[in-house]
């Protein structure tokens, strides 16, 4: 299949959701064919370590790393640091397993040594075999803040720590309009062989708008003259994973593939609903119906080939 895939391949992703059609998509592309550009705003500082949670998301699921269990961190990883620390009476709300942790500490060495986040990444995911890029969407600090009607929140101690119980008001990128789009990010969209973006089936207001929050980041999307393609996280009313359903419902808006769709107007062409939602008429956009559901991994490669099929990229 991949013989007959000529172009390059952008797409946007935050964490589980997201992964899941990367993962399909690395599984269909020619090494080197597919850039991931990866949502950092929920990167935090935690005991002392920069935490990238999305990126870790796509590091461990593209290499076969992922915990299919538990849906996040590292499959068969041990505890005794956390075991540890809990005895020391540290903070454990944030659950980090010692193969996790690794990953956590030499990152963090690598940036106060000096390198960015996308060098530190490149080299993470060559390390662990990877031959698609996964590139920061920035190597500024942008970060997620969650507004709620018990005050302001990162979005770690909003999403973990409460476990996405607040009631959500409103949303912030802090950092954003300081930052620039990661030099691989920029040269990926402006990469004469693109073929298509693709923004894959992650939270759009908590995992794609960061992204889209980066200046120049639309403009340059919109100077691609490639397809730009969505795929919706949300099937008949539901969320497939995460607080989108219930976000969207306390921001005012109505969970259902028509509203995510009305929130990516004048961004993408092509959007992809799963086969609950078929029919869906939207103005100025091409609707199509697939599953969407990709439970296992050869659901995720037969989405990747239709999504790919839809910017003319099918064999």
């Amino acid at each position: 299949m991949s013989g007959a895939l000529g172009g390059k391949i952008v797409a946007l992703s935050g964490g589980i959701g997201g992964a899941k059609l990367a993962l399909g998509l690395d599984r269909v592309l020619a090494p080197g064919q597919l850039t991931i550009i990866a949502n950092t705003g929920d990167d935090f500082r935690h005991l002392g370590l920069h935490v990238s949670p999305d990126i870790d998301t796509l590091l461990y699921t593209l290499a076969g790393l992922d915990d299919p269990v538990r849906g996040w961190g590292r499959r068969d990883e041990t505890w005794t640091f956390m075991a540890a620390l809990e005895q020391l009476g540290g903070e454990t709300w944030f659950r980090l397993g010692d193969g996790d942790l690794a990953v956590h500490v030499e990152r963090t060495r690598r940036l106060d040594a000096g390198a960015s986040l996308s060098q530190v990444t490149d080299d993470l995911r060559r390390t662990l075999g990877i031959a698609s890029a996964i590139v920061p969407m920035s190597d500024a600090p942008v970060r997620t803040q969650v507004e709620t009607d018990e005050g302001w929140y990162d979005f770690q101690h909003y999403f973990v720590r409460h476990q996405c119980r607040p009631r959500v008001v409103g949303l912030a990128f802090a950092g954003a309009s300081a930052a620039t789009l990661a030099p691989a990010a920029s040269a990926a969209l402006a990469d004469p062989e693109l073929a298509a973006i693709i923004i894959c089936p992650s939270n759009p207001y908590l995992s794609v708008d960061p992204i889209l929050a980066v200046p120049g980041l639309r403009a340059a999307i919109g100077a691609c003259r490639v397809p730009v393609i969505a795929v919706s996280p949300i099937i008949a009313g539901q969320a497939v994973k995460g607080p989108t359903a219930k976000m969207m419902t306390e921001l005012g808006l109505v969970p259902s593939a028509a509203t995510v769709a009305a929130h990516y107007e004048g961004l993408i062409d092509i959007f992809i609903v799963d086969e609950a939602d078929a029919g869906l008429e939207v103005d100025g956009l091409s609707v199509v119906a697939a599953p969407t559901l990709m439970r296992s991994l050869a659901d995720k490669i037969g989405l990747a080939r239709f999504v790919l099929a839809q910017a003319g990229q099918g064999g």
